[in-house]
C-alpha cells in the first residue's frame, strides 16, 4: 500500500508540473505575443509618418534585423522592401493583410512557415496616397522554445520529481503509519483516521463473533474428545482420500499407533486387505462391515460414508470388540447341547420303562425297581432343571434376592445339619470348626456354595471317609475351606472342573445323581460375590481341597451386573 500511495503520489505531482509548465508557457507566450503585435502596431505607425515625410529615402536608411518594412503600391506592385529587393518581389495584392488595408485602412495576419518552425506576424496600413505600408516579425513557435528551454525544463523537472519524491515518501509513509498501527485485536480502541470509525466498528463485530463462534467449535471440540476419549470402541474418522482426521485412545490402542498418524493413510497405521476392502466398499455403497481377530480379541468393524452434496467426503470406523457377545453365544450353544444332552438320557430311560410297564411286560416282581428307576432318573433330571434354573439366574444377576446382614458360620451350620443324612448314607463323616463371620450377602447363594461343595465332597468319596468345613474371618474377608479324602481330582482336570457340565468320573456322576453344574453355580456365585475359588489335593495327595475366599464389604451392584 505504501508504494501505490507513493507512486500516485509521484505521478500526480509529475502531471501536475507538467501540466503547469505547459500552461504557463501558454499564457507567458500569448502574453508577449500580444505584446508583440502591440510593439509591432506602433513601429508601423512611426514608420508610417516616416515614409510620409521622407518615402524610400526613409526606407533605405533603415537596417533592422528584427522589423521588416515593406512599401506596397495600391495594385499591389512591391515599391521597396528592406530586406529584399522589390523588383525580385512578386506582387503583394493577393496577402491577406494588404486587401485588409486596401479595404478597411489596416489589416493583420499571421502565416506559419513549417521549414523554419517559425511564424511571421504581419500589419498593413493605408497611407494616404492610397499606398500600403506593411510592417513583420518573425517569432519562434511554441515547440520552438519548448526545444530551445529544453534544458533547463528537465532540469527544473528532475528537481521537482525528486523533491515530490521525498515528500511523497514522506507522505506516503505518514498516510501509512497510523494504518500500520491499528491494534485489530481491540478496533475500538484505536485513534485513527475518523473514516475508518465504519470499518473498525464492523471488524470489532466480527471479532465478536468470530470469538463466539471459536469458544461454541472449542466447546464442541472438547465435548467431542471426552466423549470419544472415554469411549470404549475405537473410533477414526477419514477424509475422502481415506486419511486419518481424527482418532481416539481405544482406536489407538487397537491399532498400535497414536496421535501421529492424523494426517497419514489409513493403509500406514493398517494395512488388512479386509479393512482396506471394508473402507472402499462404504465408500461405493454408504456402510459395510468386517470381522477381524486381533490379539486373540474378536473385533467387529463398522464402516460408514459421510457425504455432503451428493459426493462422499469421507468416513467414519467404529471398532467393537465383540468377543465376550461371542463367547457368550458360543457358551449358550454349548450349554444348550450339553442341557438337550443332559436330558436325553433320563428321557429315555423314563421312556423305555413307561414303555415297558405301558405294555405289561414287566413282571409284578420288577414293578417296583421299574417305579424307582423312573423316580431316580425324574429327579435327575428336576435336579438338572433346577441347576439350569439357578445358572440362569446367577446370570441375570439375581434380581429377586435380597442382599441382608447375615453370618457365613451359621448358614454353613444350616447346609452341615441338611448334609448330615446323606453323609451318614453314604458312611461319610461331616464337621464344620471355625467362628462366627458376620457379613452383608445373600443368604441363598451363601447357602448354595457350602451345600454343593460339601455335596460334592460326600458324593464322591468313599465309606469311612470325611468332609471338613473351617471358616476363618480376617479384616477384609473371610476364608472357607472344605476338605475331604475323596476320590481327588486329577492335575489336568483342576483347571476345567468349573466348567458346566464337566465331569471328572462320568459313570460315578451319573450313579451318584450328579449334574455336572453344581461346581459352576459355585464359581459363579463366589465371582458374583466379588470372591474367588480354588481346588487342590488335599494333605499327602489324598482327596480335594476348596479354598474359597469372600470380601466382606461388597456393594450389591457388584452382584446385580
Amino acid at each position: 500500500m505504501t508504494k501505490k500511495i507513493f507512486h500516485s503520489i509521484l505521478l500526480v505531482a509529475g502531471t501536475v508540473l507538467l501540466a503547469s509548465l505547459l500552461v504557463i508557457m501558454g499564457c507567458l507566450y500569448e502574453y508577449f505575443g500580444s505584446v508583440e503585435k502591440k510593439q509591432l502596431r506602433d513601429e508601423l505607425e512611426l514608420a508610417a509618418v516616416a515614409v510620409k515625410e521622407n518615402g524610400t529615402e526613409y526606407l533605405s536608411q533603415l537596417s533592422s534585423e528584427r522589423y521588416r518594412l515593406t512599401w506596397i503600391e495600391n495594385d499591389g506592385t512591391v515599391l521597396y522592401d528592406t530586406v529584399t529587393d522589390a523588383e525580385s518581389l512578386e506582387n503583394h495584392a493577393d496577402r491577406v493583410e494588404v486587401k485588409q488595408a486596401l479595404e478597411y485602412g489596416e489589416g493583420e495576419s499571421t502565416r506559419y512557415s513549417s521549414t523554419l518552425l517559425q511564424k511571421t506576424m504581419y500589419c498593413a496600413e493605408r497611407l494616404a496616397d492610397g499606398s500600403v505600408l506593411r510592417i513583420s516579425m518573425s517569432r519562434a513557435t511554441a515547440g520552438v522554445l519548448l526545444v530551445g528551454m529544453g534544458q533547463p525544463i528537465l532540469v527544473v523537472l528532475i528537481v521537482a520529481l525528486i523533491l515530490s519524491s521525498v515528500l511523497a515518501k514522506s507522505l506516503s509513509h505518514r498516510i501509512v503509519q497510523p494504518l500500520n498501527k491499528l491494534d485489530l485485536e481491540h478496533p475500538l480502541e484505536n485513534d485513527a483516521y475518523e473514516e475508518l470509525a465504519p470499518l473498525l466498528g464492523r471488524i470489532n463485530r466480527q471479532h465478536l463473533q468470530i470469538d463466539e463462534q471459536m469458544d461454541e467449535l472449542q466447546r464442541q471440540q472438547t465435548e467431542f474428545s471426552q466423549i470419544t476419549s472415554s469411549m470404549r470402541e475405537g473410533l477414526v474418522l477419514l477424509d475422502e482420500k481415506e486419511h486419518v482426521l481424527s482418532i481416539n485412545p481405544a482406536a489407538e490402542k487397537l491399532f498400535g499407533t497414536d496421535e501421529s498418524c492424523v494426517g497419514q493413510d489409513f493403509l500406514t497405521i493398517d494395512r488388512s486387505h479386509d479393512m482396506s476392502l471394508a473402507i472402499e466398499r462404504a465408500m461405493d455403497e454408504g456402510h459395510s462391515e468386517a470381522r477381524v481377530e486381533r490379539g486373540g480379541r474378536i473385533w467387529q468393524f463398522d464402516v460408514s460414508r459421510i457425504g455432503a452434496s451428493g459426493a462422499a467426503v469421507g468416513a467414519v470406523l467404529l471398532a467393537f470388540d465383540i468377543t465376550e457377545r461371542e463367547t457368550a453365544e458360543q457358551t449358550r450353544r454349548e450349554f444348550t447341547a450339553n442341557v438337550s444332552h443332559e436330558l436325553k438320557t433320563p428321557l429315555q430311560g423314563i421312556i423305555g420303562s413307561a414303555e415297558l410297564l405301558e405294555n405289561g411286560m414287566v413282571q409284578e416282581k420288577d414293578i417296583r425297581p421299574f417305579a424307582a428307576k423312573i423316580r431316580s432318573e425324574s429327579l435327575r433330571m428336576a435336579k438338572l432343571v433346577e441347576d439350569t434354573i439357578g445358572l440362569s439366574k446367577l446370570d441375570s444377576g439375581a434380581p429377586e434376592m435380597k442382599w441382608e446382614d447375615t453370618d457365613l458360620f451359621t448358614i454353613a451350620e444350616n447346609a452341615v445339619d441338611c448334609l448330615e443324612i446323606p453323609a451318614e448314607e453314604a458312611g461319610v463323616s461331616i464337621s464344620l470348626q471355625g467362628k462366627s463371620c458376620p457379613m452383608h450377602g445373600i443368604p441363598e447363594t451363601l447357602y448354595s456354595i457350602v451345600y454343593n461343595i460339601c455335596e460334592n465332597g460326600i458324593k464322591y468319596n468313599h465309606s469311612g471317609g470325611y468332609v471338613h468345613v473351617h471358616l476363618e474371618p480376617t479384616e477384609s474377608e473371610i476364608l472357607l475351606t472344605v476338605s475331604d479324602s475323596g476320590i481327588g481330582i486329577p492335575e489336568d482336570a483342576q483347571s476345567r472342573i468349573f466348567e458346566r457340565f464337566y465331569r471328572v468320573d462320568k459313570m460315578r456322576s451319573r450313579e451318584v445323581g450328579g449334574t455336572g453344574l453344581g461346581l459352576s453355580i459355585v464359581k459363579d456365585t463366589i465371582e458374583n460375590r466379588g470372591g474367588s475359588i480354588q481346588a487342590g489335593h488335599g494333605a499327602d495327595g489324598v482327596g480335594t481341597v476348596f479354598t474359597v475366599t469372600l470380601p466382606l464389604a461388597q456393594e450389591e451392584e457388584l452382584c446385580e451386573e
